[in-house]
Order: structure tokens, then C-alpha cells, then sequence
């Protein structure tokens, strides 16, 4: 990225003038993530005229692009080579960037066969609180300096700079896709899906809500066509298949179009972590899972508390993904943790002016 980019040069000169005005800052591309997290806080610092693809290598299966850059845009110009974020980033609305994708970390219904953001994050040039502008990783899998910086940017909402630029490693779209529905309950849902993710077939993706299964199968056309066979069920044809797991992914399908609904009448909506094997919590509520029964959704009117305890106790966490919180969205940290976050905001943000709060309240 040139230094001399006169967009980026806005960003410093107001950066500068934050710093010596000690005035905090909210890092917003498109605003569609708005709701994630604490409630935003600071004067806008828009990351949209930042944008477009630097350099795009299909045969090395990495992109690199500015933090502004739309989302969508980035995605059609992967899939006129044939190639995708296997992570299946969320959208939330028409104007998600780049940026606030890697900030936000989320992944879609292919994380637990694919992996997620942070996995596919090879680089990344960030502003700093200081107004330095600095580069970590690089653009190979194998360039490892700094490695870990660049991932460490994925979820952190924008708390420890502006997020720049980032390379992205690509891969090609499975030659074969096929969904498959089956009718049973969450607990035999859970048993299955961990068995078969035991064994050699290609399951993308799977969704589970109100007595049904939904898996997705992709990979060569041969290995589809013998798990088809292995597995059974009930073949979906594209036609409804691809907008269910879109409207999963972007969070416009049935289920969440229904939670939203209830948040508006004081329920909340909350993102279970939990080890897959879990069997099913007896929370009262609406639930959807995926990842193989590693990611919940819950909508439900109980208190906060008994969410939390619930998820604990199972040796995962909760995070609430939308209505009322007032009692904090992420899971209370350990003691070192909290350290290890502080410390972090301290090297990278030492006057505390980016995204305060965020994550955390005292962050």
C-alpha cells in the first residue's frame, strides 16, 4: 500500500488530530455490523473511500484488498476465476466491506469443514493509535513473520486500529454441491453429525431447526454422489437449497427473520460456543444449529444468567448477538485474559482511542 494514497493520508491526518484532541473514534465501513457487540462510541471514522482490490493472484489463491473495498464486490470478482471465501463471510446487508469482515470475524455455515476468517488472513496493514501505519505477514502461507498479528485482528472489532489492508488466501469452488433434509430430533441431529463427521464424507455445511436436518455436501462429483448414497435423506434441489444456506449466512432466513421479531418484544438472541458433542441444553427458546452441532442459536426471553451458566457448564461460552445488553455481550474473561487484552489495547491504541469499549467496556 503507497503511503502517498490520499485516502489513506486522510485517515492519518485525522487519526493525528484524535490523538492530540483525545477524542476516541468509531471505525465504521458500511455499518452493517453496528449491532455486533458493545455499542459503538467516538466520532465516525469512515473507511469506504479506502478501497479496491490491490493484487489478486489466482494461481497463488491470494487476494489482497483495502479495507473499504464492498464485500460484494470482492466475492464476484473471486467467482469469475472460479474462486471464493471458502469461510463464507456474512454479509448483513449490501454495504459489508472488507474491513469489517476481518474486524468482526464472523463466518458463515462452512466454518467448521473450512475453517474461519483468521484462518484465511495472511497479511494485514494496520493503523495505529499512534498514527503508524504498520505491516505484519505477508502474502504466502509460509511467510509466518508477524503471522500472528494479522490473525489476532480478526474478531477484535476495530479495538486495536484501523484495519487497512489485508491479504486473503482463496480457494476454488467445489466442482459439486448437494443438500440433503432429514426429519429428526436435536439430540439424534447431534449424535449423527458428530459420527459422520468421524468419517470420510465431504459435509460442508449443516443446519438443524425444528425437527429437521439440513447437510451439505461438497467436493468432487464422485465422492458427493457416494455419500448421496451412503447417507440418504431427502435430495433439496438448488433452487431452494442455495437460499436457505444463504439466508442461514446472512442471517434473512426464517428462523432468524422470526428472532428478530422476538428481540423487538424483549427476547434476545444469542450465539452459543460449545463443544459439538453437547448434548441439547433445555433452554427455553427457538434454536438453530450448525457446525456440526458446535454453533447454537438461541432465541429466548431467559435471563441472561441462566444462558451463561448453561453454556459454561458445557465448556463453552455465550455471546449475545442481539436485543437488550445491558448485561454484556461477550463471555467475562479469566484474569489473564483480561491482562493479555489490556496490554494488547496499551501496545497497539495506547491513548484508547479506537472503537472504546467495544468489546469490552473497560477496553
Amino acid at each position: 500500500m503507497s503511503h502517498d494514497d490520499p485516502a489513506l493520508q486522510t485517515l492519518v491526518e485525522r487519526v493525528k488530530s484524535a490523538q492530540t484532541a483525545c477524542t476516541p473514534l468509531c471505525i465504521q465501513g458500511g455499518g452493517t455490523k453496528r449491532f455486533y457487540g458493545e455499542a459503538p462510541q467516538g466520532e465516525l471514522l469512515d473507511t469506504r473511500a479506502l478501497q479496491g482490490i490491490s493484487s489478486y493472484e489466482p494461481t497463488e489463491l491470494v487476494v489482497t484488498a483495502r479495507c473499504g473495498t464492498p464485500l460484494a464486490e470482492l466475492e464476484a470478482t473471486l467467482a469469475e476465476k472460479g474462486q471464493c471465501l471458502p469461510f463464507e463471510p456474512p454479509h448483513f446487508g449490501p454495504g459489508s466491506t472488507v474491513g469489517g469482515m476481518v474486524a468482526a470475524g464472523l463466518s458463515g455455515p462452512a466454518r467448521a469443514a473450512s475453517g474461519a476468517v483468521r484462518d484465511f488472513v495472511l497479511g494485514a496493514t494496520l493503523l495505529n493509535g499512534r498514527a503508524g501505519v504498520l505491516s505484519f505477514g505477508g502474502q504466502v502461507m509460509k511467510n509466518v513473520a508477524g503471522y500472528d498479528v494479522s490473525r489476532l485482528l480478526a474478531g477484535s472489532l476495530g479495538t486495536l486500529g484501523v484495519i487497512l489492508e489485508v491479504s486473503l488466501k482463496v480457494l476454488p469452488v467445489a466442482p459439486a454441491t448437494a443438500t440433503l433434509r432429514f426429519a429428526m430430533d436435536e439430540a439424534t441431529a447431534i449424535r449423527r453429525l458428530n459420527e459422520w463427521g468421524g468419517r470420510p464424507l465431504p459435509i460442508n455445511a449443516s443446519a438443524w431447526w425444528d425437527g429437521t436436518l439440513l447437510l451439505r455436501l461438497r467436493g468432487a462429483l464422485a465422492a458427493v454422489n457416494a455419500a448421496i448414497a451412503t447417507l440418504g435423506g431427502e435430495l433439496i434441489e438448488p433452487t431452494h437449497a442455495t437460499p436457505f444456506w444463504d439466508g442461514v449466512r446472512h442471517h434473512d432466513d426464517e428462523f432468524f427473520t422470526k428472532a428478530e421479531a422476538a428481540v423487538q418484544g424483549g427476547a434476545r438472541l444469542w450465539r452459543l460456543s460449545l463443544p459439538s458433542t453437547t448434548p441439547p441444553l433445555g433452554l427455553p427458546g427457538e434454536q438453530l444449529t450448525e457446525w456440526g452441532g458446535a454453533q447454537r442459536w438461541l432465541c429466548s426471553a431467559a435471563p441472561a444468567s441462566l444462558v451463561r451458566e448453561a453454556a459454561a457448564r458445557a465448556g463453552g461460552h455465550a455471546t449475545l448477538f442481539r436485543g437488550d445488553k445491558s448485561g454484556g455481550v461477550f463471555a467475562p474473561l479469566s484474569a489473564p485474559l483480561q491482562r493479555i487484552h489490556r496490554e494488547l489495547k496499551q501496545s497497539f491504541d495506547p491513548a484508547g482511542l479506537f472503537n472504546p469499549g467495544r468489546l469490552y467496556p473497560d477496553l
